[in-house]
């Protein structure tokens, strides 16, 4: 809902119309193209959907609250309806840092979010029944290459991950070329060593 316009219009033009009324028309006809995605989504024989909606920056959110709860949550709320009712469930995946509208995907239906090492993740595990989560480990912690940094991170995750039953291991910045391959080793052999309940 919210990516499909700023990739059309472009982020600076999308920032400048869409607090124009005449926005409004143009979300609905955005909403009308994922319901029918929805219903498809519905269809297919799976437990989990995961949607992938850019809602936030490194820094959080792009648009207000207002903005947020008068065009894309309503809609997260009815799309989702549409898959539950099939008993699918729903994973939100968002670039940046979430912690502002964690509560907002939360109540729209999501069984659980997957984001960047930005989000603070021990406050959803504190705040909901076993969430899902994933994205809690952080790609810059890998290309220092620093032993005990690696170990700290992933420490922390493991508890994170004991908090919540839902917890998954994952570099939510992922992980590019230029992280050394004995970093990459080493996250992963702590994550065998300590990730474990």
């Amino acid at each position: 809902m919210f990516m499909w316009p700023l990739l059309v219009f472009g982020y600076e033009n999308f920032l400048s119309i869409c607090l124009e009324p005449e926005f409004d028309r143009i979300m609905e006809e955005f909403a009308e193209i994922n319901r029918r995605v929805f219903r498809a989504f519905a269809r297919l024989p799976v437990n989990f959907v995961i949607c992938h909606d850019d809602i936030v920056l490194s820094t959080g959110p792009v648009c207000s609250p207002a903005w947020m709860h008068k065009h894309i949550f309503p809609r997260y709320e009815e799309f989702w309806s549409i898959l539950k009712q099939a008993g699918k469930e729903v994973l939100f995946m968002a670039d940046g840092c979430m912690d502002a509208f964690v509560d907002d995907v939360m109540a729209c239906g999501a069984r659980g979010i997957i984001s960047e090492p930005f989000t603070d993740y021990k406050a959803i595990a504190r705040r909901y029944h076993d969430p899902f989560i994933a994205g809690e480990g952080d790609n810059r912690v890998l290309t220092r290459n620093d032993a005990s940094g690696i170990r700290a991170m992933v420490k922390s995750m493991a508890e994170t991950g004991r908090m919540s039953g839902g917890y998954m291991m994952c570099i939510g910045n992922h992980i590019p070329y230029d992280v050394p391959p004995e970093a990459i080793k080493r996250y992963l052999d702590l994550s065998k060593e300590l990730a474990h309940r």
